[in-house]
């Protein structure tokens, strides 16, 4: 397995290279730091002994040395730079080309620390990525592998992809599953019949997910719920070493995804890093 960490010199491609890392500890896969460069631009793959290189081979070199100084000792990983035309470009013709699980990117800088802010790189993955996209909240510095996986569960069609791919990597991992239901109170406060649909919708994925996965394995359900989805995030505990796992939009085309605006309310508040799975994505040793 190959994750694709999207690298830049900068805090953002550490949170990613630490996010990579911290998926790639606990699945035994290798990481790809891929650094995109605009089409035309010079560079060297290694720097010739007493060659001269320009500014901007210098600089990929530099974000090589870098960016492979923060991959833990014992975890493969391999430099490559892509020429490409967009930065998510590159980064997903990278992933199609080694047939990786997925990739990993930082939040935006202008984000709160340890909140997200989706910038243009990011935004564009969540809309055009065939394989799940990891995104890490700023400053997120662990490496140490994942404890516990969490899985927000929707009550409309198409996140039955989410669905199979967090109870796979549950399974394989054999770390705690949490299925979390979010409802959004009225006005007045009164979730009144939606928190019990949630309860019902929760518990029913659970049902089916208990069923996939080894006897004893821990499998829990929460059903939080806020004036907006964003107080729903804030009242759940969560883990140092958690990942968030949500699907994407049912308006997402077969094997793509579309952030929905439920998944951006909660990115906007969410503390651990999140996994965004295309809709109709089928691979049995997928991510996260």
């Amino acid at each position: 397995m190959r994750y694709v960490v999207g690298y830049t010199p900068t805090e953002r491609g550490a949170d990613a290279v630490a996010l990579g890392t911290s998926l790639a500890l606990a699945q035994g896969a290798e990481l790809d730091l891929v650094y995109v460069v605009k089409p035309g631009t010079p560079y060297v793959a290694l720097n010739p002994e007493g060659s001269r290189v320009s500014a901007a081979e210098q600089e990929v070199l530099t974000a090589e040395r870098e960016g492979l100084a923060l991959v833990p000792e014992g975890l493969p990983a391999k430099f490559h730079v892509r020429e490409a035309d967009s930065f998510a470009g590159g980064l997903i013709d990278a992933a199609v080309e080694f047939e990786a699980g997925l990739i990993a990117v930082g939040a935006a800088s202008t984000g709160l620390f340890k909140r997200y802010s989706v910038g243009s790189v990011a935004n564009a993955l969540l809309h055009a990525s065939p394989v799940p996209v990891a995104l890490a909240p700023r400053g997120y510095q662990r490496t140490a592998p994942v404890t516990r996986l969490t899985l927000a569960v929707g009550q409309r069609a198409g996140a039955e992809a989410a669905i199979e791919t967090a109870i796979r990597a549950a399974k394989r991992r054999g770390v705690p599953l949490r299925l979390v239901s979010l409802v959004e109170l009225d006005a007045a406060g009164d979730a009144g019949e939606a928190i019990n649909a949630a309860h019902i919708h929760a518990n029913t994925v659970l049902t089916a997910a208990s069923g996939k996965v080894p006897a004893g394995h821990e499998v829990g359900v929460a059903v939080a719920h806020g004036r907006t989805i964003e107080e729903a995030i804030d009242g759940l505990e969560w883990d140092d070493g958690e990942i968030l796992i949500v699907g994407s939009s049912r308006l997402a085309e077969k094997n793509r995804m579309f952030l929905g605006s439920t998944a951006n309310k909660v990115l906007r508040a969410l503390p651990v890093p999140m996994v965004v799975v295309p809709r109709d994505y089928d691979r049995s040793d997928s991510a996260p």
